[in-house]
């Protein structure tokens, strides 16, 4: 029986991921808008004390800056409206440009107007405002998740926001200039302890200089990544939209890994580290498994990217190569 999807799915089925994250994503989704809105509101205020939100840079949000002052020059009572809005997926032409942004720039619209917020330039979430006992939960939820936990959330609560009429999910997106390649020579190398193939090794290069066409090129024509509690992406094509959107300044820092043969000549390889993404820089990793499944010839044919739910899964490797 040869290998499918659904059963690359099931490698390295133990691996345990942070539940919470989908969650509380799908609990803060189900609040009322003014308390989707305090929560951001917290997560850049009170969980910035601890992690830095980095804007992105001035060349990517060009794209976000006209929508952004534009809700500048609105009474605060419209500021308020637009960010119900936002929130309540209303079919507004602010929330259809903002759909259209990839979720660097999401996160960047949210912080300039965080910033604005402490500013007194756009309104923010009325003084004594009390939040609901739902949205209590769902923060205590928040604070009680680890920082990579805690970015995650955020990062999802405000990609899914603002009205897509293309439900497919297809729609044209206003791309960041996409990234130029580090050149070979200034390029690392990853070491990992325990792996030494080639195709894993070189996927991890190509991702960290942001070469995504060679680490698509390692894929098998079919082939398919998963992201963090999405769907598998499948071919290439997609998979390389998906990276050119989502993974732009990415560093990847997996340490060891194991590796078990398959029938059929296929080979499932794990890695354990983390990720620093380029939203929250170096302050805070987030911990990371690559279950990899490759063809006989080498070739990726699967790979999914786990959000792992304690440290403690860091060390299973190390635990299970030294029993």
């Amino acid at each position: 029986m040869s290998m499918n999807i659904k059963s690359a799915q099931s490698i390295f089925s133990d691996t345990e991921v942070a539940n919470v994250v989908p969650t509380t994503i799908e609990q803060f989704n189900q609040l009322k808008a003014e308390d989707q809105l305090a929560l951001i509101w917290f997560a850049y205020t009170e969980m910035g004390k601890t992690i830095t939100v980095a804007a992105p840079g001035a060349t990517s949000m060009i794209f976000a800056q006209k929508l952004l002052d534009q809700i500048k020059q609105m009474s605060p009572a419209e500021q308020t409206r637009v960010m119900c809005d936002l929130a309540n997926h209303t079919d507004t032409p602010i929330c259809r440009s903002y759909s259209s942004f990839t979720t660097n720039l999401k996160l960047g619209f949210w912080n300039q107007l965080g910033e604005w917020m402490e500013q007194g330039l756009v309104a923010s979430i009325p003084q004594g405002y009390k939040l609901s006992s739902r949205a209590n939960s769902v923060l205590q939820e928040i604070e009680n998740a680890d920082a990579g936990q805690q970015i995650t959330i955020l990062r999802n609560a405000v990609a899914n926001m603002g009205f897509d009429s293309n439900s497919s999910g297809s729609r044209p997106k206003f791309r960041e200039p996409i990234a130029v390649p580090t050149t070979i020579a200034a390029r690392t190398k990853a070491k990992i302890d325990g792996i030494t193939n080639t195709a894993v090794l070189s996927y991890i290069n190509n991702m960290n200089a942001n070469d995504f066409e060679a680490a698509v090129n390692l894929f098998a024509p079919n082939g398919a990544l998963q992201p963090p509690f999405q769907k598998p992406i499948i071919g290439r094509e997609a998979i390389l939209t998906y990276m050119r959107e989502e993974c732009q300044g990415l560093k990847l820092m997996p340490k060891q890994g194991t590796i078990e043969s398959m029938e059929e000549g296929y080979t499932s390889i794990k890695l354990t580290g983390k990720v620093q993404t380029p939203w929250f820089g170096s302050s805070v990793g987030i911990n990371i498994a690559w279950r990899f499944l490759l063809e006989p010839q080498d070739q990726i044919f699967f790979v999914a990217v786990d959000l792992l739910a304690s440290p403690k899964e860091l060390l299973k490797l190390v635990r299970q190569k030294g029993s």
